[in-house]
């Protein structure tokens, strides 16, 4: 399947095949580079809120496995290299961001210079996190790249079970990190002399 590229996307994420399906009804994703440096991301979830566990607001600081409860994911590589970074964004506020060499080679980035600016929403049957992220933060990253971008969520229900989303999932058990969930191609502008 080729990949698509954009300046700007929304789309509708995936359950993976060896996921349980819960009470979802849709969870659509979007990325938007128009203000300069930064990528916005933006996370509707639209599902019987009451059988889902939904992490409290928390004072927003950086922790380690969010990825083990609800919470909303961006992987960003370039289209040339295996490195990429993987950020982390829980309803709480609480956020994670990792660099990786390649294929899950990588490490935590503890700098609170990569806190992404986090704000959260819920009525009724929807919940919707917003966040940006800082391009000139990320040190593989440079005017003029194509970005690889992958659009995530991990869902969990009240009985604990927990759900799998992505623009596409590669075959068998659900892998965020695996070349085929960076499904977005993006490419930032070069600035004008």
């Amino acid at each position: 399947m080729p990949v698509t590229r954009i300046s700007s996307a929304a789309a509708a994420l995936i359950l993976s095949a060896a996921s349980y399906r819960q009470l979802i009804h849709r969870i659509e994703a979007k990325v938007d580079n128009s203000e300069s440096h930064t990528l916005a991301f933006s996370y509707t979830l639209i599902a019987d809120i009451n059988q889902l566990l939904i992490p409290l607001v928390a004072t927003a600081q950086r922790i380690d496995g969010l990825w083990q409860h609800t919470c909303f994911e961006a992987f960003i590589g370039t289209k040339d290299s295996p490195a990429y970074y993987e950020f982390n964004f829980s309803p709480s506020s609480e956020w994670a961001a990792y660099q990786f060499r390649g294929y899950r080679d990588g490490w935590p980035l503890v700098d609170d210079a990569f806190a992404p600016n986090i704000s959260v929403e819920q009525v009724a049957d929807r919940l919707t996190l917003e966040t940006t992220i800082r391009l000139d933060r990320l040190s593989l990253i440079h005017p003029g790249t194509t970005l690889r971008i992958g659009l995530t969520a991990v869902i969990e229900g009240n009985d604990g079970t927990l759900s799998y989303w992505a623009l596409r999932h590669p075959a068998g058990k659900p892998d965020f990190h695996h070349l085929d969930s960076f499904a977005l191609e993006l490419a930032l502008p070069i600035p004008s002399a």
